[in-house]
């Protein structure tokens, strides 16, 4: 388990997180002593969540409307929080390399940048506009609805949807695949080690997440028509209850699983918090997962991209990619909710 250095600049509340019920975790925030207090990044998984990317015109009235806005956010989110405390209500505020300066005139973080196009030999992660992200959450869908609705009507004309995808629990949390998502992820302690800036990595974005999205769609039939053998070794797990399986030797095509792996030089492994979400409409034909992560240093998610589809070796893609592709990629970062209190 990864140690916490408590004495370092964020203190945070190290039991308020995954792993424990939702009213546990209210109960240990409230415990907490946070000086520089971060967004809910480390809020339960829940059965609805919608993820919103938007553009931010190129006026400064617009600007001065986004800054009030997310200033504002968690009275935003207590006007629908409070209908149900129970359904675990959160929202996650990123914000794009492209607007930073001007939404936050601060200090960029260290290794915030648009999202870097990966070209494999047979797939490519591609790279999309986006300003703002906010991945609102909840155990009822009418909750997430209403505050997508009061917080675009907030907005206005300053900004522009261009994507919204409506996820939702599937089953036992798995993806359209057929397969648990999410296991890797890190518990307890290890959430705020493994996704929440400190001062020894960059001292401007203290409390900070950096946040990676990806939207990806399944060909179904072709994934269907994989015996559940052929899937288990994309995968890198077993189907029905979701056991390792062992990794081929060194220098084979290696599974889903371990691609998405990050170990250092050291032999340190770098964990992400994905809170990945199904999506799709059987009438329209569309099935997908929206891949959705949180760390600490971009360039673990950046690496496990480069491993996915450049390979590791170089040619061995990640086999999942020639079922699953993407539409979008961005990355934002998640600023301390003490940032965001401030723009107004």
């Amino acid at each position: 388990m990864s140690h916490v250095d408590w004495s370092s600049d964020i203190y945070v509340h190290s039991q308020g997180l995954r792993g424990l019920s939702f009213t546990e975790n209210m109960s240990a925030r409230v415990r907490a002593r946070v000086p520089i207090e971060p967004q809910s990044v480390d809020a339960p998984l829940t059965r609805s969540a919608t993820f919103l990317v938007v553009t931010v015109a190129n006026t400064a009235q617009a600007v001065e409307t986004v800054r009030s806005v997310l200033s504002d956010i968690d009275n935003l989110a207590k006007n629908v929080s409070i209908r149900d405390l129970s359904a675990a209500f959160a929202c996650t505020v990123g914000i794009g390399s492209d607007a930073w300066d001007r939404v936050t005139r601060l200090p960029r973080p260290a290794e915030l940048h648009p999202f870097r196009a990966i070209r494999g030999e047979k797939h490519t992660a591609v790279s999309t506009p986006g300003d703002l992200l906010f991945h609102i959450r909840a155990e009822r869908q009418d909750l997430v609805f209403e505050f997508e609705r009061q917080l675009l009507g907030a907005l206005g004309d300053a900004i522009k949807v261009v994507d919204e995808t409506e996820g939702f629990r599937y089953f036992d949390v798995r993806d359209l695949l057929g397969f648990v998502d999410g296991t890797a992820n890190p518990v307890g302690d290890d959430v705020p080690a493994a996704t929440l800036v400190t001062s020894r990595e960059d001292a401007s974005a203290v409390a900070g997440s950096y946040v990676v999205v990806q939207k990806y769609v399944h060909d179904m039939k072709t994934w269907n028509g994989l015996s559940t053998e052929q899937q288990e070794a994309v995968i890198g797990r077993k189907k029905l209850d979701n056991v390792e399986l062992r990794d081929p030797a060194e220098g084979e095509q290696q599974p889903h699983k371990s691609l998405a792996t990050i170990v250092d030089d050291q032999g340190n492994v770098h964990e992400i918090l994905r809170d990945n979400m199904p999506f799709g409409s059987p009438g329209s034909g569309e099935f997908g997962t929206y891949f959705i992560g949180y760390s600490k240093q971009l360039w673990v998610i950046e690496r496990m991209l480069q491993r996915m589809f450049i390979g590791h070796p170089p040619g061995l893609h990640d086999k999942l990619l020639d079922y699953s592709r993407p539409l979008t990629g961005v990355t934002f970062f998640a600023p301390s909710a003490d940032l965001l209190k401030r723009l107004g």
